[in-house]
């Protein structure tokens, strides 16, 4: 039999966790996803932090398939949506206590198509 994914509850119950513990929930995302819709200025490295906490964002919903919230980014409101596969990793802004999530194939972008060498106007002269 077929389970669903387990990183949607992951992400929930560790943001349950870290929220518990009076601490502040970020998330790391790998922002090169299709799809994702972040601020780009943010994004380092293909990376982007996020925080997600009730104090920085509005209606945060943990879906099994994608995590959405409202939040503002230099005076600019936005509505973020991130699949819960580009999910890297969650934890507490304060202590770094979290999990990191294993990137797994399905969740990544295909690679970009390999670049040819040019040819070589040199000859090799015996």
């Amino acid at each position: 039999m077929e389970m669903t994914p387990s990183r949607p509850y992951l992400i929930r119950a560790i943001h349950e966790w870290i929220v518990d513990n009076d601490l502040t929930p970020h998330i790391l995302v790998n922002a090169m996803v299709p799809d994702i819709v972040v601020p780009e200025k943010y994004i380092e490295n293909g990376r982007i932090i996020l925080n997600i906490n009730s104090s920085a964002v509005r209606g945060l919903e943990l879906g099994n398939e994608w995590i959405q919230f409202d939040a503002r980014f230099d005076g600019q409101s936005m509505t973020v949506s991130v699949p819960t596969g580009a999910v890297l990793a969650i934890y507490a802004r304060e202590n770094g206590q979290g999990m990191v999530l294993e990137e797994e194939d399905d969740d990544l972008p295909p690679p970009p198509p390999e670049k040819k060498p040019d040819r070589s106007h040199l000859k090799v002269v015996k």
